[in-house]
């Protein structure tokens, strides 16, 4: 089957890159149903499992088909590359209700030319009244406790994809970028080609723009389920299988002398806030050997903390930028 994107003259320039936290989240939910498919991911769907007693987890999984489909509703085109979370889940509450209910049904049709379920037939989770509210109030604590600690580590991950894209386009043009995605999108003339894993088929223009975003959750390449939706092409992002890997604490001589070397890499990694937990998962130590160093550098006045919704965030303080600048 194949999905068609039917872009003319200046519409070739429309094609921009966007990264999505909230698509990255929903797709994530992939992983529930079917965690072999992640190999790469399993250091993330570890720790995601011992905090899934305190999520919403049956709503969540029901917000996955057998499939591996989601609601188109839950995945909205991305306008940039800075796209936040805050400003997503915004747009989401003000979905209306009949688009919730039609994406909601789609979700479990029997197969591609079917005729959707009735409401009563959805799982128990999305029946009933206030369900987006619930969708929302669920998504955001998953995100809290699986998404934040990690989210720069993986932005940083899918922003690098965008700018190996970008240069592709700039030193081999528009089709062999697209033909990288993946392997199963192609541009033939003005038109888009998509061959995704699913027995969708439809053709629409792409007068309004295409958007391609990265992701660490498909294995090939994704549209909309709905022909209706903007035109948006979901591909697996490069780099992936680095993305858990340790990394090194790297500071000049004279600081790793001064704090040692564990200390000295901290506060060279922590021009940026990051939580413990997520520098614990960059290096490849424990959050409890992390911590213990920040506790440290934070009593001699070298790094400062806030709150930050369910997780504390470090950064160095003026003092500490003065020292790590030396």
């Amino acid at each position: 089957m194949v999905v068609r994107y039917q872009l003319g003259g200046q519409d070739l320039g429309g094609i921009r890159f966007a990264i999505s936290p909230v698509n990255e989240l929903v797709l994530s939910l992939h992983a529930w149903r079917d965690p072999g498919r992640y190999p790469l991911q399993l250091p993330w769907i570890r720790e995601m499992r011992r905090v899934r007693d305190r999520l919403d987890a049956d709503l969540l999984l029901a917000l996955v088909s057998e499939q591996l489909w989601t609601p188109d509703f839950l995945t909205p085109r991305p306008w940039s590359p800075l796209t936040r979370l805050e400003d997503e889940l915004t747009a989401i509450r003000g979905t209306p209700p009949g688009i919730v209910d039609r994406d909601l049904r789609l979700l479990y049709r029997p197969d591609a030319a079917g005729e959707a379920p009735r409401s009563e037939e959805l799982p128990a989770p999305l029946r009933g009244p206030g369900v987006l509210d619930r969708i929302v109030a669920a998504l955001t604590g998953y995100w809290e406790l699986c998404f934040a600690p990690h989210w720069p580590r993986m932005r940083a991950l899918l922003e690098g994809d965008v700018t190996f894209r970008g240069r592709e386009i700039a030193q081999h043009g528009l089709a062999v970028m697209l033909a990288g995605l993946a392997g199963r999108v192609r541009l033939t003339g003005d038109t888009v080609e998509v061959h995704p894993r699913s027995r969708l088929e439809y053709t629409r223009p792409a007068a309004d723009g295409l958007t391609l975003v990265p992701s660490m959750w498909t294995s090939s390449a994704a549209t909309p389920i709905h022909p209706d939706e903007p035109p948006m092409i979901i591909y697996l992002a490069r780099g992936l299988g680095t993305l858990w890997e340790p990394q090194p604490l790297p500071a000049p001589g004279a600081l790793a002398g001064l704090l040692g070397a564990h200390r000295a890499g901290l506060l060279v990694q922590l021009a940026t806030p990051a939580s413990s937990s997520e520098l614990a998962a960059r290096l490849g130590v424990t959050t409890s050997a992390v911590n213990q160093h920040l506790r440290a550098l934070r009593a001699g006045g070298l790094l400062v903390s806030a709150r930050h919704g369910r997780a504390v965030l470090y950064r160095r303080s003026d003092l500490g930028d003065r020292l790590a600048g030396h």
